[in-house]
């Protein structure tokens, strides 16, 4: 029989709420949920939390609302503005943050319209002073980070209070590919997001990017219509620590487990703001008996809060364990050097918990990677994207790699945005 210490047990599985198995659950819908109050990175000591996730309202009829997606000419993606483009000199940071304060309102409305903007040959954003002055020029309104509650992203400078963060750069996952996905975790995700080039890689470490409109338009309409039905349910982590279970007497296991699941789901809810419910199973290569989180049903396609448009809002292709797995053949196995990676795993079913089928996850990858943008950025290249429209990963990488990445609670201008773009519907609906 397996000896364990009750208070051990406790303690890690406490602890295990401390890592980045969170990176971006799902969330219990709720179609008119609003966001946190508007609040400047001045007029608090800390930034407010990631607002809500505004889902909109239920889509009456998937299969039109796709049809007339396919139907449009009108959509572009990631619009690119160069510092010689616009007549400035690439040194020029006194031009460029005068450049982007005059534009702020367009260069935001082509963020929403296209789903990002890249910006190059700006030495303004080099440093990280000059990147936050180039969000701040344009009324960004800074939120913490979505993973704040299980503290699993480091900041750029070392303090807990800045509002830039580290993105994934550790040497230990240079081999990883990081799957397309929207940033969101529980109930919350942010509206927009700047992430900034301070070292580009040797080789590789690209940053992707690809438009959820685009996704949405050439997924096969079945498909669309049972994952919208259905919806979409993550597995967020496991707990492999259990299998010493199994070699207790058999009378005993079930009262054991029970207590285990109730432990475990205290220390994982006390430290997440939605429900996790905790299913028992086996995992790995020898079957060991695991505890499963898994994460509310939520839609898999999201209606915008300013435009009305529907788009691809599930990322599944950065949470399946079969296309990570998948990709191992290409990139090789995932080389982690921490305990988190033991229960870094997560995986996506039908929200009714049913499997989804291989041929259509392998459907979901090759739509995705058809209208990823593979983005090389150089030192004070930054990627300014709508969170809710623009899909966001990161290529395999050779040598050291120092990217960092701002979220947004919304910008200034946002309301007024809203308001024209009902005026234009409405325009619209009459013409």
């Amino acid at each position: 029989m397996v000896k364990f210490a009750p208070p051990a047990v406790a303690l890690a599985i406490a602890g295990l709420t401390c890592t980045s198995a969170f990176t971006a659950p799902a969330s219990r819908p709720s179609h008119k949920s609003r966001c946190a109050p508007a609040l400047s990175m001045s007029s608090v000591a800390e930034p407010p939390l990631a607002p809500l996730t505004v889902w909109g309202d239920k889509i009456p009829d998937i299969a039109k609302a796709q049809e007339e997606t396919q139907a449009r000419k009108d959509i572009e993606f990631a619009p690119t503005i160069k510092a010689s483009d616009i007549g400035l000199a690439s040194d020029d940071v006194e031009g460029q943050l005068s450049y982007i304060k005059e534009h702020a309102t367009e260069i935001k409305q082509k963020m929403v319209d296209n789903g990002a903007v890249i910006f190059r040959e700006f030495d303004l954003m080099k440093e990280q002073t000059g990147f936050v002055q180039f969000y701040e020029a344009l009324g960004m309104k800074t939120c913490l980070d979505p993973l704040h509650s299980v503290s699993a992203r480091p900041t750029v400078d070392g303090d807990k209070n800045s509002p830039v963060y580290e993105a994934v750069n550790k040497e230990s996952r240079k081999n990883f590919f990081i799957g397309m996905h929207n940033e969101f975790v529980g109930t919350r995700a942010p509206r927009a997001a700047a992430f900034v080039c301070f070292k580009a890689a040797e080789t590789g470490g690209e940053f992707l990017i690809a438009d959820g409109r685009q996704i949405f338009r050439d997924l096969k309409p079945d498909l669309v219509d049972r994952l919208y039905n259905r919806n979409i349910r993550y597995s967020v982590m496991e707990l492999p620590f259990f299998g010493w279970v199994d070699g207790l007497p058999e009378f005993i296991q079930p009262g054991v487990m029970g207590a285990l699941k109730g432990l475990a789901s205290a220390a994982i809810n006390s430290k997440v703001d939605f429900s996790v419910d905790l299913q028992w199973g086996e995992g790995g290569y020898d079957s060991v008996k695991m505890l499963q989180a898994r994460a509310p049903s939520q839609p898999p396609i999201l209606v915008h809060p300013v435009t009305g448009e529907p788009h691809w809002f599930c990322n599944v292709h950065s949470h399946s364990s079969k296309l990570r797995k998948d990709r191992e053949a290409t990139y090789g196995a995932e080389r982690f050097e921490d305990g988190a990676s033991q229960i870094n795993k997560s995986d996506m079913f039908y929200g009714d918990d049913g499997d989804i089928s291989d041929a259509d996850l392998e459907h979901m990858d090759d739509v995705t990677m058809k209208n990823v943008q593979f983005v090389k950025m150089t030192e004070g290249d930054v990627v300014l994207l709508d969170n809710y429209k623009c899909m966001h990963g990161r290529n395999v990488f050779d040598g050291t790699r120092k990217h960092g990445v701002a979220w947004f609670e919304g910008w200034t201008g946002e309301e007024e945005m809203k308001a024209r773009a009902r005026e234009e519907k409405k325009e619209a609906v009459a013409a």
